[in-house]
């Protein structure tokens, strides 16, 4: 069988090689012209599974196996069939897998090393076709749908392909690798080849396809602005076929310049100083001098003087006075102390008749109070005295303070 098999593919690549020119002529057109090629030739290539007629009033096409090899071989950016039914596929693997199971299991060797090399072949090929479609779809990216020819097409081009994106990302969720571990066993040839083999290829295209989805998105949204400007100046340039007399106004005369028309960028940028250039900082200091200068008297000529001799010597004492009111608020403090009464801040200060108006003396005796240490404030309790704002809420209104020792 297997010697029968390799004569008919021998013979199946002579036919190929012998009639390339009729095959290429054919891929190119898409169909054959009969009346140019020697009727024989065509009966050969018929009875070899390279061309068929589609109905019996069509013309021959070549397979689509044939054409698919023809694509994939040329890099053929025409081509933009994607395999994205991943289920079948799947089904396909789990099928065989258990055929080698079972084949093991009943020690016939030569049935599992068949099913094994089936299965290698499906579980290739599958990967494979995976990472060819991604080529298809990065060479439609890098091409910006080339191959079509108005802006419509290259949208629904582009839509086609995030669909083929979407269903080849959903059936790659369908592959559950505890499942085939589970199918696996202990076999290392099928722990090899559907979860370690499987599982890097299809984690490597599932990020692959995320970048080429955001791409087409990014794409799509290119697209469609060109289209929406593209709309914008045909509506122009019919309003203009309709009303030919119609003329713009000076949009320069305006104060405000609509966005439309205001699409450049100014010419001269507004003057600034550029204060963190030090090459500038003299120039600047200048400046800075001449403006805080009084230019209203003439300027004196300043007299250089000579060395003038300094003695060092010992400063003498001297006292600084100190704040009154603040003396006047540590006697307030003195006095609480030594009665050991509750007292208010303005009843003291009309008592005494401090020459102070009240608002500065609450001001000082809340500063003295705040400005104790923390363990002489220990030893007081200060209260303000008041009403809250009858207009705005969280403001409180001071009249007085009353201090006392805690």
């Amino acid at each position: 069988m297997s010697t029968n098999l390799h004569q008919a593919g021998v013979k199946l690549l002579k036919q190929l090689a012998r009639h390339a020119d009729v095959v290429m002529d054919v891929y190119q057109a898409g169909e054959l012209n009969e009346t140019d090629q020697d009727r024989a030739v065509i009966d050969k290539l018929q009875n070899a599974g390279i061309l068929w007629r589609p109905e019996p009033e069509q013309p021959l096409r070549l397979k689509r196996t044939v054409r698919a090899f023809l694509e994939e071989a040329l890099s053929d950016e025409r081509n933009r069939q994607i395999d994205a039914n991943v289920g079948s596929a799947m089904a396909t693997i789990k099928t065989l897998a258990e055929h080698y199971k079972e084949a093991r299991h009943r020690v016939d060797f030569s049935a599992a090393e068949a099913y094994l090399a089936d299965l290698n072949e499906h579980v290739y090929a599958f990967t494979e076709s995976l990472r060819y479609a991604i080529r298809v779809l990065w060479g439609r990216i890098n091409n910006e749908f080339g191959y079509v020819g108005t802006l419509n097409a290259k949208i629904r081009e582009n839509e086609l392909a995030q669909s083929q994106v979407t269903e080849l990302l959903n059936g790659l969720e369908m592959f559950q690798f505890n499942e085939l571990t589970e199918l696996s066993g202990d076999t290392r040839e099928l722990r090899k080849l559907l979860v370690t083999t499987l599982q890097d290829t299809l984690s490597n295209c599932a990020q692959e396809l995320s970048v080429v989805q955001a791409r087409l998105l990014e794409l799509l949204g290119r697209f469609r602005q060109i289209r929406g400007r593209t709309r914008l100046l045909k509506g122009w340039l019919l309003h203009t076929d309709l009303h030919p007399d119609y003329r713009p106004q000076d949009h320069v005369a305006h104060k405000q310049v609509p966005v439309l028309f205001n699409r450049a960028e100014g010419i001269l940028a507004p003057a600034a100083v550029d204060v963190h250039n030090s090459v500038h900082e003299l120039e600047l200091l200048d400046l800075v001098a001449r403006i805080k200068s009084i230019t209203r008297l003439p300027d004196t000529p300043k007299v250089a003087q000579g060395d003038v001799a300094v003695a060092l010597a010992d400063a003498g004492e001297f006292d600084v006075p100190d704040n009154p009111l603040k003396q006047a608020v540590d006697d307030y403090f003195c006095a609480v102390i030594d009665s050991g009464m509750r007292q208010s801040a303005l009843e003291y200060l009309e008592c005494r008749a401090l020459p102070w108006d009240a608002e500065s003396w609450l001001y000082q005796v809340i500063c003295g109070y705040d400005g104790l240490t923390e363990e002489y404030r220990s030893f007081f309790e200060l209260e303000p005295i008041g009403e809250p704002h009858p207009v705005y809420t969280g403001n409180f209104i001071i009249r007085d303070v009353e201090l006392w020792m805690a």
